[in-house]
């Protein structure tokens, strides 16, 4: 034979080409890569890894500044890193949690959960459904086993064993394929059902939480403000301008607010000795609803981590310092007074740093050019407890136990006019610069202390009371998150503490050929007695979780099923299983 006429086991040549698969098309191609996309997607080991790029993304949130938080130590920080700071800045890393590569990796995460809890919440339906499975052959074979003859019709023995398996899931059984015997019953009981329905409370409360979020985050808003705690200042929630600062969620618009009204009567802070805060009090007053109409005020308190809810929104106690006073007296007799917050440089401490700019009063000065050319300018370091070295000042301890300024006195143009945004706590370094604005005087003073200009304007030191900074904030997913949270917290214990067991009863005459295996004979004869009706009853039990107890647990339900002579019964067959052996 040639090799042309050797052919294959399939009837073809040999030689003959190995047909190709049909190539798939293009539509085809794409809808198996969309296909297989999300199947990787939606795998737990892709929702893992992206929950644990989540938590990594979220560090630079706490270890750099935040915009959304305090904008001027984000500047300052990028101005003190020139080179690096822009590009951190481009990179989104002083706004991470509103970033577009942290909302790709929530939003991917979201996905990837949701695609991979809804088909195991579908199974986990069905498995609470389920029924108890039939009795394998040869329950020998299971972890746990038990065979004995009790002296009882098998439907007797079948009706108490039913009787004590409450609370079980039971379903019986006659005959069937993997019967030994033609008139056997058989009881197939599972207990533990409950685990499967935390397994799908978990995964559904975790999707709701999840929504929730999402929910909460479009719709929230969230304003500060600082006001001084003498009960004099007060401020209305009516409107994002009321605010100092003031974020909302895509779809809050600024319109719509609660309207509240607020202010701060008094402010306590308590510290232990070595200056740490140990509390913070600050009574206040409020209006809302029908306190609006009629102008009354009501009175609350507030806490650190213990906010006053007022109409769905929430009011937070978020920090505090201290607002020196100063009363500026010109030429003319004319005074201007004002208190204004000064931010707080050193939290410990309480050693702040600020400015005020006081402008002449009307009239004074007929030309406008030379009003501006006397405005007065005050810049400097407040310390609640005063501590000097030399002449420098600092604080040793934030209460205000000793209160001292250490400013700068300018004259001349102090930018009020240009309509520029100034700094509550800085001058503009540009005027200075320029020389419009002109430092008079640098000097140390105390509550009621002054100092007199050349042009004979005082500026006088009054003292300082404390500020508060307020946050009013409004989630109407908040309770939803609460109950999401819950309620999956007790679906995920419910999962851990409930133990799924399977247990299955073969009951059987003892007569008849092959009744009883022949590996169980001696056994089952030596518990039997001369008289007795002959019923076998064979146990096998198996856990499907955790197996620690389960041995106990089952002779203990071993005893309870088969009556008080189980004991006995069981003693004859292992001295029999003994002599035997």
């Amino acid at each position: 034979m040639t090799v042309r006429d050797t052919v294959n086991a399939g009837g073809t040549p040999a030689d003959a080409p190995t047909p190709r698969p049909p190539r798939q098309s293009v539509p085809g191609r794409i809808v198996a890569l969309g296909r297989n996309t999300w199947r990787g997607l939606t795998s737990m080991r892709t929702a893992l890894v992206l929950l644990f790029l989540l938590a990594l993304a979220a560090i630079p949130g706490a270890l750099l500044p935040q915009r959304s938080l305090n904008e001027g130590k984000v500047n300052e920080y990028i101005a003190s890193r020139p080179t690096l700071g822009p590009i951190m800045d481009k990179l989104e890393l002083f706004d991470v949690f509103g970033s577009f590569w942290f909302t790709a990796i929530y939003a991917l995460l979201f996905i990837s959960l949701v695609g991979c809890i809804v088909p195991r919440c579908v199974e986990y339906a069905k498995a609470l459904r389920a029924q108890p499975v039939a009795a394998p052959r040869n329950l020998a074979r299971l972890p746990h086993h038990h065979i004995e003859a009790v002296d009882e019709d098998p439907e007797a023995v079948a009706e108490r064993v039913r009787k004590q398996l409450r609370g079980w899931r039971v379903i019986q059984r006659v005959g069937g394929p993997r019967a030994n015997h033609p008139d056997e019953i058989t009881l197939s009981a599972e207990k533990g059902f409950l685990r499967e329905a935390g397994n799908l409370v978990f995964h559904l409360s975790l999707v709701a939480l999840l929504i929730s979020i999402a929910v909460g985050k479009l719709y929230y808003y969230e304003g500060n403000r600082i006001l001084v705690a003498t009960g004099g200042e007060s401020f209305c929630t009516i409107s994002p301008a009321a605010f100092d600062s003031f974020r909302v969620g895509a779809q809050v618009d600024g319109t719509g607010l609660t309207p509240l009204c607020l202010k701060v009567k008094d402010f306590t802070a308590d510290y232990l000795e070595n200056g740490q805060a140990e509390m913070f009090t600050s009574n206040i007053s409020y209006q809302a609803g029908d306190d609006l109409t009629s102008n009354t005020w009501q009175d609350g308190q507030l806490k650190v981590n213990h906010p006053l809810r007022i109409a769905g929104d929430r009011v937070y106690l978020q920090g505090h310092g201290y607002a020196p006073t100063f009363t500026v007296t010109f030429p003319n007799g004319e005074t201007r007074t004002e208190t204004l917050q000064w931010r707080p440089d050193d939290a410990t401490t309480f050693l702040s740093s600020g400015a005020m700019r006081f402008d002449p009063p009307g009239g004074m000065y007929p030309n406008e050019d030379d009003r501006r050319k006397n405005q007065i300018a005050i810049e400097g370091l407040f310390a609640p407890t005063a501590l000097f070295h030399g002449n420098l000042l600092s604080s040793s301890y934030p209460a205000m136990n000793d209160p001292a300024v250490a400013i700068d006195i300018y004259k001349g143009d102090t930018g009020l006019d240009t309509g520029l945004p100034q700094s509550l706590f800085s001058l503009n370094k540009e005027l200075i610069n320029q020389g419009r604005l002109v430092k008079q005087e640098r000097v140390n003073l105390f509550p009621g202390e002054s100092k007199t200009l050349a042009d004979g304007t005082q500026v006088r030191f009054d003292g300082a009371v404390d500020f508060v900074n307020l946050q009013v904030s409004h989630d109407p997913a908040q309770q939803w998150v609460l109950v999401s949270a819950l309620v999956m917290m007790g679906g995920l214990l419910t999962s851990l503490v409930i133990r799924r067991r399977r247990i299955w009863v073969r009951i059987y005459p003892a007569t008849g050929p092959g009744a009883v295996p022949a590996k169980d004979a001696d056994i089952v004869s030596a518990t039997l007695s001369e008289g007795e009706r002959h019923t076998v009853v064979e146990l096998g039990g198996l856990a499907r979780t955790d197996q620690a107890g389960w041995g106990d647990e089952f002779d203990r339900l071993t005893t309870r099923l088969l009556g008080d002579a189980t004991s006995s019964r069981t003693t004859r067959a292992r001295d029999a299983q003994e002599m035997n052996s």
